[in-house]
């Protein structure tokens, strides 16, 4: 059954190929409401796909949001395990639009890499699991039973997911999760992700004047508010790069002898990192190298600034306000809700008087550290041993996927946290891109994850 799946999974690569670029096609950005059709149009996608596999009880079920597609084979029987298989079928906006090379939902093959919105993070990934079951099925049954968890707004926060998964525990129940939302650290290194940082979300709005100023009748009299917003933010961090937020390192675990070792021994040193980002020299803090301050560190970044006159030539303004978007990424122990109190608390005592502030926090998820003893990451790394001929690298990512923690805190369940993009996917910019080599053997190494479960 397994040579014969595997066999099937090659000689079909070519279609996967083209289901792949067909919904690469739909727009299905879940921040905008003017693409809530596509959404609708891309969760029918997925629930063909899953039909088209013989899943069974396949429905697009309703959220407060976008909606969730399910699907299910449970034909292993009840001493099999259950894996939950997550995705999501929603993608990032593409700004800046004229920055892509293609247009962002046209997919196009370039030498080894599909360009497209989505094709990295993660239609591709969704398509990889999607096309491993399938080339199973084609050659026999499932050898372990399979629900799908595919939601439409992992790109926001998850924002619905909880509530989803809270209210059908038992349509959901499982041993384990498969989520593949993350990556391998390079075509020829393979890794399982252990570790996620949480997220904290905000934005802050400065106030100054009741309306813009002319900068030559006023300046020099008036605090603009977008110099109040930089010198707030150029505070958040001291010269050595630590976060200034009071009490933000408080509930931080610190990493053991072991964990040093750990990261150290990962293939990733600053010059990869100078060659990915495209920076003249790395910057944070100095007593932690770059992998630990990824994968180990909590962060606060400005994500977006906005005030005044931004178009071309010249306007002599003093603006009324300035507004920064700002995201802290969290380590196991801290909170969002932590968060919120440490950041309203900096601003309340550095904000000067001749400016007010407001703070929206908009969303957040906490972190998670996985168990390598799950039998799935047991699994997982023996079929990447096989596909990669190397055993994997185990790794702490740096960004968050809230649905680990929503397991985690309702089901009681671990992930298997894979995927087969790569660290130059460029997921989230302009030109994101799909590694085609290496997602045709994620295809391979999921098909042998499922055998090894048995």
């Amino acid at each position: 059954m397994l040579n014969q799946a595997l066999e099937y999974a090659k000689e079909n690569q070519e279609r996967f190929l083209t289901e792949l670029k067909e919904v690469l096609t739909i727009p299905s950005i879940s921040t905008d409401p003017d693409h809530k059709a596509d959404m609708q149009h891309a969760a029918e996608w997925m629930s063909a796909q899953l039909k088209s596999i013989n899943m069974s009880n396949v429905q697009i079920m309703p959220t407060g949001g976008h909606p969730v597609v399910y699907g299910e084979w449970l034909g292993a029987g009840k001493t099999s395990p259950t894996v939950l298989i997550y995705g999501h079928y929603d993608v990032q906006p593409v700004d800046p639009l004229e920055l892509w090379t293609n247009p962002p939902f046209e997919p196009a093959v370039i030498g080894d890499n599909l360009f497209a919105r989505g094709s990295a993070d993660m239609k591709g990934q969704v398509l990889a699991s999607l096309k491993a079951v399938e080339s199973i099925m084609k050659n026999g049954d499932m050898p372990v039973n399979i629900k799908w968890l595919i939601e439409g707004e992992e790109e926001i926060g998850s924002e619905h997911l909880d509530d989803f998964i809270k209210n059908h525990k038992e349509l959901l129940a499982c041993n384990f999760c498969l989520n593949t939302d993350a990556g391998i650290l390079a075509s020829d290194e393979p890794s399982i992700t252990t570790g996620l940082r949480g997220l904290a979300y905000f934005e802050l709005r400065v106030y100054g004047p009741s309306k813009d100023l002319h900068s030559g009748l006023f300046g020099g009299t008036v605090h603009n508010p977008a110099q109040a917003l930089a010198e707030l933010i150029a505070g958040m961090h001291d010269k050595n790069g630590k976060i200034t937020l009071p009490g933000f390192y408080k509930k931080v675990r610190k990493l053991s002898k072991k964990e040093h070792k750990d990261f150290a021994r990962l293939p990733l040193n600053n010059k990869l990192y100078l060659e990915q980002t495209g920076v003249p020299a790395l910057w944070g803090e100095r007593k932690f190298t770059p992998p630990e301050r990824l994968g180990a560190r909590p962060t606060l970044e400005i994500n977006g600034l906005l005030s005044g006159f931004t178009g071309p030539g010249s306007k002599t303004v003093l603006p009324a306000w300035a507004m920064a978007k700002i995201s802290c990424r969290l380590v196991p122990d801290q909170t969002p809700e932590q968060t919120i109190k440490q950041l309203k608390k900096y601003l309340k005592e550095k904000a000067p008087k001749d400016i007010t502030w407001e703070l929206e926090y908009l969303h957040g998820a906490g972190a998670a550290l996985v168990s390598r003893d799950n039998i799935g990451i047991k699994a997982m790394a023996k079929s990447m041993e096989t596909v990669w001929g190397k055993k994997p690298y185990f790794l702490r990512e740096g960004g968050s996927i809230g649905v680990v923690v929503q397991l985690q805190k309702r089901l009681g369940v671990d992930s298997v946290l894979s995927g087969f993009a790569l660290p130059d996917c460029d997921a989230h910019s302009p030109n994101e891109k799909l590694h085609l080599p290496t997602w045709h053997k994620g295809i391979d190494a999921l098909i042998h994850f499922f055998y090894n479960l048995k």
